[in-house]
């Protein structure tokens, strides 16, 4: 069973995580460079060389922490051994493989840190944009510029702070923005979509790939997401934190329950993030 986080702790953690996020999304646009090979899994979904070394470069690091790890790339983890868990970190190593595939820039790297089925601290890496965004009790969340992160020696979790902005770090005032799936829009969401633009009149719509949609919220650039098709633990936790110390919602829209983590299915249920 892990232990509980002491919360002075979680900083040096999310350093942690921090670096290796931003050493996977190096590996990751190390692959994105060559003409390199596509594999399926057992599922049919797609694998590629760079979700593998981002899932090495990112266990060899977490495994530091002494925390139990659920990644993607290896979650096969049976349920009975994991649900004593009460502090492990959620990884998706390459989030947006099929966007990775399709070289149009919108993948991520997600290591999120869970606690009692809450995502309560989240590393997200958009390595095409250079963009990483983490979120942890006590400080909020924040974006900074990932080349700032590539110096060496590394630098402290103060001096990250020290060079991030603190999100949002926008706010629309005009248009109504809602931010969906480049590669999972189905009926339901488009329906959905319909019914707020004729209640909000004006509405923009921005179509973006992987965990950034969460960011977009979280930063501003976006009010509305809705999730109304299936995801993963490891797709939506790390970003979940974000929105989260940003200052927005996640919650089940059937329910208006929070989406919790650890379950017996690592299936999520359909989800709704919208900025208070």
């Amino acid at each position: 069973m892990a232990n509980t986080i002491v919360p002075t702790m979680i900083d040096s953690l999310i350093n942690i995580a921090i670096r290796a996020a931003i050493e996977a999304g190096t590996a990751i646009m190390d692959v994105y460079a060559t003409d390199f090979a596509i594999e399926l899994k057992s599922d049919k979904s797609p694998l590629t060389l760079a979700d593998q070394r981002a899932h090495s470069i990112i266990a060899e690091y977490l495994e530091k922490t002494n925390l139990p790890i659920l990644s993607e790339e290896g979650a096969d983890i049976p349920f009975h051994e994991r649900k004593d868990w009460i502090s492990f970190w959620l990884v998706d190593p390459l989030d947006g493989t099929k966007e990775f595939i399709n070289r149009n820039g919108d993948f991520t790297v997600n290591i999120a840190l869970i606690e009692d089925s809450r995502s309560i601290a989240g590393v997200v890496y958009a390595p095409v944009p250079d963009l990483l965004y983490f979120a942890l009790p006590l400080y909020g969340a924040f974006r900074v510029d990932g080349s700032y992160l590539k110096q060496e020696p590394f630098p402290s979790f103060s001096d990250i702070l020290e060079n991030s902005s603190r999100l949002p770090v926008m706010l629309n005032s005009e248009d109504y923005v809602i931010v969906a799936s480049r590669s999972h829009q189905n009926e339901e969401t488009s329906n959905l979509i319909q019914q707020i633009s004729a209640s909000r009149g004006k509405v923009t719509f921005l179509s973006k790939g992987s965990s950034l949609k969460f960011c977009a919220v979280a930063e501003g650039s976006a009010d509305y997401y809705p999730r109304l098709g299936p995801t993963m633990e490891w797709d939506t936790a790390a970003g979940h934190a974000i929105a989260l110390h940003a200052k927005c919602q996640v919650f089940n829209p059937e329910t208006s329950e929070a989406i919790i983590y650890n379950k017996e299915s690592l299936l999520n249920p359909f989800f709704i993030v919208e900025r208070q």
